[in-house]
């Protein structure tokens, strides 16, 4: 396919996600109720309301970021080279408006898009909904009121591998293995990501998988393109 956008005009990004609090017995007993009303459809009978807890990142009114992982492309006079950026920390409120900042001043034209692997329906929202939660104003490519479809400055790798079926889920390492890309997940995964952050404190740990799987949307673009995968000496800490 031919996506007929410049690839210095895509911003790829990815997010990593925790429950808000650590143990269910730090969630108030409202949240708590209102937790069991939401998950009552996933939940299996033999699963209690608070060992599901530890799936509570995956919603933003339970979880929050504590990684966004960003990725774009620059061309010298040689070869292209993709630019990552993290921004992580156990103050989510700071990472967002940084994210923000970077946005606004840096990614707010119109030929300026997003692109994640379910973005649409992950990401893009999860960012916005938590800035809502921490009064922050959204930036333009976030707020998508009054928008029409073919406005939205969003690209989904997911979506494009669609091809129009709506029912059809890949994920991001079956894409990978299946086109010969680097596995990003090579060293945890995502149902693991809580445990990392919570237990281990290895925050470095979640930003590197973070920024393995922004690489692999890149890369994943690019085959869709056609074009050659990058090397690893093309792909550069910002």
């Amino acid at each position: 396919m031919n996506l007929h956008i410049n690839l210095e005009n895509i911003l790829f990004l990815d997010i990593e996600t925790v429950p808000e609090n650590q143990n269910w017995n730090e969630v108030s007993a409202n949240t708590q109720k209102l937790f069991e009303q939401k998950t009552a459809y996933q939940r299996h009978q033999e699963t209690t309301v608070e060992e599901f807890y530890e799936r509570a990142g995956i919603w933003a009114e339970f979880g929050k970021i504590v990684c966004i992982s960003v990725g774009y492309f620059t061309a010298d006079k040689t070869e292209k080279q993709l630019r990552i950026k993290s921004f992580y920390g156990d103050d989510e409120k700071v990472l967002l408006e940084e994210f923000k900042e970077l946005l606004d001043t840096h990614f707010n034209k119109k030929e300026q898009v997003l692109c994640a692997h379910n973005g649409k329906e992950f990401d893009f929202p999860y960012i916005a909904r938590r800035m809502i939660v921490h009064q922050i104003e959204l930036p333009k490519k976030l707020n998508l009121f009054g928008k029409k479809p073919w406005e939205i400055p969003h690209l989904d790798t997911m979506e494009l591998w669609k091809f129009g079926d709506y029912k059809h889920y890949s994920s991001l390492k079956l894409l990978t293995s299946i086109l010969g890309i680097p596995s990003p997940k090579d060293d945890i995964n995502g149902s693991e990501v809580a445990a990392v952050y919570y237990e281990e404190k290895n925050l470095e740990r979640i930003v590197l998988y973070c920024e393995k799987d922004t690489v692999a949307i890149a890369q994943l673009v690019l085959r869709f393109n056609n074009e050659s995968l990058l090397k690893d000496h093309q792909i550069v800490k910002a």
